[in-house]
């Protein structure tokens, strides 16, 4: 399956605020539910996942969120892009670390045997010098937009 679809230039926020990881969930859950992408629920799902298994990941080129949670609270598949004005805290996949991040990819995946695959393919982004040097640079939604899906597999 192709994730390029799963891209939506409505979903890329820009210069978010948020100081604390709950404040910003919520702020995105609520920008998604007006659309139609997550349930009322997805907020709670967000933060038990986040609890249970932390989404943060450090790259040789980028640190980035990957929060995500059951599929039951996702309406319609969606990768939300998120960029913060200030880093927040998050813990690390894997061995739970505190890290700071500024960029998130919220991933609303309706098939659970599509995670490991769209996991994968957003790995291989990050770790594309190439991708994440614009990534940084780019500061328009459009551009956002045209960037990850002219890289997304």
């Amino acid at each position: 399956m192709g994730y390029t679809s799963m891209f939506d230039e409505r979903l890329i926020f820009l210069d978010v605020e948020g100081e604390e990881l709950k404040e910003l969930f919520e702020e995105i859950a609520k920008r998604l539910q007006q659309q139609g992408f997550v349930n009322e629920q997805y907020v709670e799902g967000l933060l038990a996942r986040e609890q249970a298994f932390p989404t943060g990941l450090i790259t040789q080129y980028l640190n980035i969120g990957l929060p995500h949670s059951e599929p039951a609270y996702v309406e319609k598949p969606f990768i939300a892009i998120v960029r913060l004005k200030n880093e927040v805290k998050m813990k690390q996949m894997g061995d739970s670390q505190e890290m700071q991040v500024k960029d998130l990819f919220f991933l609303g995946i309706k098939e659970p045997k599509e995670q490991v695959g769209l996991l994968q393919s957003l790995m291989a982004l990050f770790m594309d010098e190439g991708f994440v040097k614009a990534f940084i640079e780019t500061q328009e939604v459009q551009a956002i937009y045209q960037l990850v899906t002219q890289y997304t597999k």
